[in-house]
């Protein structure tokens, strides 16, 4: 191999791009192993094979069609995972619309921006799930629904919003029913259905995946056919999917990870989906594997730790894993070793990435160097430039930091409706800025040793102080709040947030996350709550986080059980 001089690299490639929509993928696919199991949802206790799971698609399609769903709607999704999700996925895609991802822990505050930043036609949401009642969060946010007529629907607080379907049997008023729609099929939207497969393009964007922002609210990365395929495509090359292979998933499937790099990836290989709840649980995943045989699983850090520690594990038979992806978050050394001699996934791989490049820019091969496979988070993907720049853009040395920036194919359209953002993420000759800090071998493996923006990964999920910041803001007695992230072993961080509060005004750190609850998702509640007269700055009055991660830090090493009381 060819040594690098400086810091920047292009994915080999020995196949093209697919150049296609995703639901003309998954008909090739049908075509060719119709009979193989699919999905596999076993809470749900479904088991569909390919040919099975085509006739719901397009069921699911059809209904969405004759509602009047057309190409470029914005259609949202918002519950665990579930065969339902899976449908929403493949149907959306066949007629053009762009699902919207929503995660299942938001609240209404959340909700009612997300829904209405990308102006939704149409959400398809479960009925609750743990904590969850989404049927009761929406009737809050469309107290209309009462009495409203559920085929054209005319809510204040959601302008844009024209029905919403719920899963279940239950009926509520307002909303349609998701079997009541597939059920709708006048005939002409097969033909419809049919004529879309050759009008669709593969740069028509089809996915909208929130992604929080430094500087305030969510923003929605826009996501084509052409990104997200082949991300998916070249995830399931480096695991050497086939039709013989059965992923086991319980990762949620509103991020890429799961929607991305498990669902499409094993349509695209022919190789069957198995989801063993509907939400990650490490017992269930590991029934999952021992009674399906799945050769592969996915998971954040957090997730393997989980099963690995299980009291019962020595119990599960998992000899027939090999192999899947571990992404979201840095994976110490000793659960790597561990993943790969007591899980048998000794070609388990690290995918490294972003939502925004739909979502992975580098990745691991089977064959890498184990202390590779360890230490780095691979090279650049196939088809796709990766560089390592200095503060002025200059592409740095070997072994040397700086920011990592990616351009090509998996680079997002950009945020929905927010060209300033876009703009700041993306710059004129295309390079995606992702914020984070990385040191480039001369082999092109990269380690990655930082992050420049501000944010907080907590067990796989990405949290943006500033988000936190603003609705802590909202609280009467707050009068400033700092929001950063504390190591934490298990979750990898913790929300941490510091305090100035009213003159006069008293409150305690179990009345902070008292306010929080309900309201926002409850893993971007603080952990952490310190109450502060003032913060560390520079100067020139900029405050300093890092500072006061130090100081937490040390606290936490002297009182932990105090500081996290409430």
């Amino acid at each position: 191999m060819t040594k690098l001089q400086q810091s920047y690299m292009c994915g080999d490639a020995t196949q093209a791009l697919i150049y296609d929509t995703i639901g003309n993928c998954f008909d090739q696919t049908v075509e060719r192993f119709p009979d193989q199991q699919a999905l596999i949802v076993k809470h749900q206790n479904i088991r569909w094979s390919y040919r099975e799971l085509q006739q719901k698609i397009d069921e699911l399609a059809t209904g969405l069609l004759e509602l009047g769903i057309e190409p470029g709607d914005r259609v949202g999704i918002w519950g665990p995972n579930s065969y339902e999700w899976v449908l929403t996925q493949f149907a959306t895609a066949k007629i053009g619309a762009i699902m919207v991802c929503l995660n299942p822990a938001y609240r209404v505050y959340e909700l009612e921006y997300a829904l209405n930043k990308v102006e939704c036609k149409a959400i398809i949401t479960a009925e609750c799930f743990k904590t969850s009642d989404y049927i009761g969060m929406l009737k809050e946010l469309a107290p209309e629904l009462a009495s409203a007529n559920p085929y054209a629907l005319n809510l204040e607080q959601l302008p844009h919003m024209r029905m919403m379907i719920r899963m279940g049997d239950e009926v509520t008023a307002g909303m349609l029913n998701f079997s009541q729609v597939c059920d709708l099929n006048s005939g002409d939207a097969e033909q419809r259905l049919q004529a879309l497969k050759t009008q669709l393009q593969p740069d028509d964007a089809i996915n909208i995946q929130f992604t929080s922002g430094t500087t305030g609210r969510p923003k929605g990365a826009t996501l084509t056919h052409c990104n997200i395929l082949n991300n998916a495509a070249l995830t399931a090359e480096a695991m050497r999917f086939t039709e013989k292979d059965r992923l086991c998933i319980p990762v949620p499937l509103y991020h890429c990870f799961g929607m991305v790099l498990a669902s499409l990836s094993c349509i695209v290989a022919g190789a069957a989906a198995v989801y063993p709840a509907a939400a990650y649980d490490p017992e269930s995943t590991l029934q999952a594997v021992q009674y399906e045989r799945c050769t592969a699983l996915h998971g954040v850090p957090t997730m393997f730790i989980g099963e690995l520690d299980f009291p019962q594990f020595s119990q599960f038979d998992v000899s027939s894993l090999r192999t899947g992806v571990m992404a979201g978050s840095p994976c110490p050394e000793e659960v790597m070793r561990r993943v790969m001699s007591d899980l048998h996934m000794e070609h388990i791989l690290i995918g490294y990435g972003q939502t925004e490049l739909s979502p992975l820019n580098h990745i691991t091969k089977p064959d890498d160097p184990v202390e590779k496979r360890i230490e780095t988070v691979g090279r650049a993907v196939p088809r796709v430039e990766v560089k390592i720049t200095d503060d002025q853009g200059r592409v740095v040395a070997i072994g040397e930091k700086g920011e990592v920036c990616t351009r090509g194919y998996s680079v997002m359209l950009g945020y929905w409706n927010d060209e300033e953002k876009t703009q700041e993420t993306i710059d004129q000759a295309g390079w995606l800025h992702s914020g984070d800090i990385g040191i480039m071998d001369e082999e092109g493996y990269v380690r990655i040793v930082g992050r420049t923006k501000d944010m907080v990964i907590r067990g796989g999920e990405n949290i943006y102080p500033r988000e936190v910041e603003e609705f802590l803001y909202t609280h009467p007695d707050v009068q400033d709040v700092q929001v950063f992230g504390i190591a934490d072993e298990k979750m990898g961080e913790e929300v941490c947030a510091w305090i100035k509060l009213h003159d006069g005004k008293d409150v305690d750190a179990a009345a902070i996350k008292d306010f929080c609850r309900g309201k926002i998702t409850h893993f971007k509640i603080p952990r952490y709550v310190q109450f502060v007269e003032d913060y560390p700055m520079t100067v020139t009055g900029k405050i300093q986080k890092f500072k006061m991660r130090e100081m937490m830090q040390n606290q936490l090493a002297e009182s932990p059980s105090e500081l996290a009381a409430g």
